[in-house]
């Protein structure tokens, strides 16, 4: 019988109001099914469990992550598939690291949330959560249809490692400018299979990886940026590796200094990654002079990536190898569905 685990870590979907004082308070949601009576709609079995202590999404951690992957993998066999209630500020953060973290993942494993408390009168999160669990418990061809880490928004399910957070006030508080959705819920959820990464080989061990290194800065690239706050952050001594936010397609300033300053840094070792901040395309470090210039000092490419996304990843893999040149030679792999190489 088809069974789903909810697991509850927090957020605004989790709350109602103190009728006395007004105040947003955390509900007891082993009750779940009291407040949200289309659960008991559904013909299967839907358990939960609550993290202890409930965490605002704004204090998400790496080892947060890990205590994910942990209750993800010791409920493993025993659920088809798994949904994540989780606040909305780094959903997409968890929703990357968790895509890296589980690996030859076979079951769906979709998060969501809402914008508004389930106890509010225009609640969004009960046609979040409900279609999430819907989701979670298709099959398709025999095996579950979306065996991916996923989010889902406002009748879209996205990508994990594809996804970012567009809004603070809309319910479309997710997008996904570089991949399709890989299901739309309307009056029918309409799957497209074709976005939908499938396992080559059904019947794989989950493996975990939760040794992570944060090493790891953002520098987002700006006019005017200042040549000494540059260089101080690059020349960090335990600064493994460095995403640059530039402009557009991956440009940058190709000013001397600028460009001397990436250049000791790379030669040093650090690892520098390119990523657009656009909504949608891609870095390309050979259509323009400026890009081309950044690749000539030693600055990767992070095609179409989520900053979050090159986040996560590079966790991953320097918490896997301690050489930098070994993690540069396993960037340019798309290991979840996480980037479009052409």
């Amino acid at each position: 019988m088809t069974s789903i685990l909810v697991i509850y870590t927090g957020g605004t979907i989790g709350m109602k109001q103190n009728p006395e004082t007004g105040a947003l308070q955390p509900f007891n949601f082993e009750q779940i099914k009291e407040e949200m009576p289309a659960l008991k709609k559904f013909g299967f079995t839907i358990n939960t469990i609550s993290f202890d202590p409930l965490i605002d999404s704004s204090d998400v951690q790496p080892d947060f992550w890990v205590k994910l992957c942990y209750t993800i993998a010791e409920n493993y066999e025993r659920y088809n598939g798994f949904v994540i209630l989780h606040g909305t500020d780094t959903m997409a953060y968890t929703a990357s690291a968790l895509s890296f973290m589980l690996e030859n993942l076979e079951k769906p494993v979709i998060l969501t949330g809402s914008q508004l408390p389930i106890g509010a009168i225009r609640t969004d999160g009960v046609s979040n959560m409900v279609s999430a669990i819907e989701i979670a418990a298709t099959r398709y061809k025999g095996h579950p249809c979306v065996p991916e880490v996923c989010i889902f928004f406002e009748n879209k399910l996205l990508r994990g490692n594809r996804t970012t957070k567009d809004s603070a006030e809309l319910f479309r508080a997710f997008r996904s400018g570089n991949h399709p959705a890989l299901a739309e819920a309307g009056t029918h959820i309409r799957f497209n299979h074709n976005s939908i990464c499938y396992p080559q080989q059904w019947g794989q061990t989950l493996c975990l990886h939760t040794n992570l290194d944060t090493n790891v800065g953002i520098l987002k690239i700006f006019p005017g940026i200042n040549p000494e706050l540059m260089k101080n952050m690059l020349s960090h001594s335990e600064l493994r590796a460095v995403i640059l936010e530039t402009y557009g397609s991956g440009n940058a300033p190709t000013t001397s200094w600028f460009l001397e300053i990436l250049k000791t840094a790379s030669d040093r070792g650090l690892i520098l990654i390119n990523v657009t901040p656009c909504p949608t395309g891609s870095v390309d470090m050979e259509k323009y002079a400026n890009s081309l210039a950044l690749k000539n000092v030693g600055v990767i490419s992070g095609y179409d990536m989520t900053t979050e996304a090159a986040v996560c990843k590079l966790f991953l893999f320097l918490g896997q190898q301690k050489d930098n040149e070994i993690v540069k030679s396993l960037w340019q792999k798309n290991i979840r569905g996480e980037m479009t190489i052409n």
